[in-house]
């Protein structure tokens, strides 16, 4: 070998390489892609990212597949509600659904009553939940910067609330759910609560 090649040959194996992704981590990192809600069928470990900065919510496959939908957040404010005095902002955090309750206020929880509750980190039982709102119509006619009306809970359309509950029935009565100020790449958002949820999954 001459001294020219074996100089560059030295001078290629000097750069660094960054490591190789596993092939069942890069196999497994979800890739999204957005159906309609008319193509949409419920599969077992679907999980939901609330995005509390642009009222959106994402229901999504663990293969990346997902469906966009329109939500109602809390209000920027401090407010004083059922004996508390807090400030209304959904908090950004990671939960699981656990529990599905029927509430007497059909107003707040609209025709049906239905609360499923929210448990921060999948453990501590919190006052915060999905819910839908006898003033639906009303709420969701308006533009995403106006929908900060809820004392905290996330707020859907009842169609969306019988898809939700849905959803949680199949996957056990249990069911991942982040939230988050503002999403800059879904896909990150995906990959990082889909490897979270499942690690705390095994613990």
């Amino acid at each position: 070998m001459s001294t020219v090649a074996s100089t560059l040959l030295g001078l290629i194996l000097a750069l660094p390489v960054p490591p190789a992704a596993p092939e069942s981590v890069a196999a497994a990192a979800p890739v999204p892609l957005e159906v309609t809600g008319e193509s949409w069928a419920i599969e077992q470990g679907d999980r939901v990212i609330i995005d509390t900065k642009n009222n959106e919510g994402f229901l999504f496959h663990t293969d990346g597949r997902f469906m966009r939908f329109p939500i109602v957040t809390g209000q920027r404010r401090f407010v004083s509600y059922i004996g508390r005095y807090y400030n209304a902002s959904t908090p950004n955090w990671q939960w699981e659904a656990k529990s599905l309750h029927i509430k007497g206020d059909r107003v707040t929880f609209g025709p049906s009553g239905r609360f499923l509750r929210l448990y921060k980190d999948g453990s501590l039982h919190t006052a915060y939940g999905f819910h839908e709102h006898r003033d639906e119509q009303e709420m969701f006619a308006e533009g995403a910067s106006e929908r900060f009306r809820s004392m905290g809970c996330i707020i859907v359309t009842a169609q969306m609330m019988d898809l939700i509950v849905a959803t949680w029935e199949v996957n056990e009565e249990s069911m991942a759910v982040i939230s988050q100020h503002g999403i800059e790449n879904l896909q990150e958002v995906m990959a990082m609560f889909t490897e979270t949820s499942d690690n705390l999954a095994m613990h």
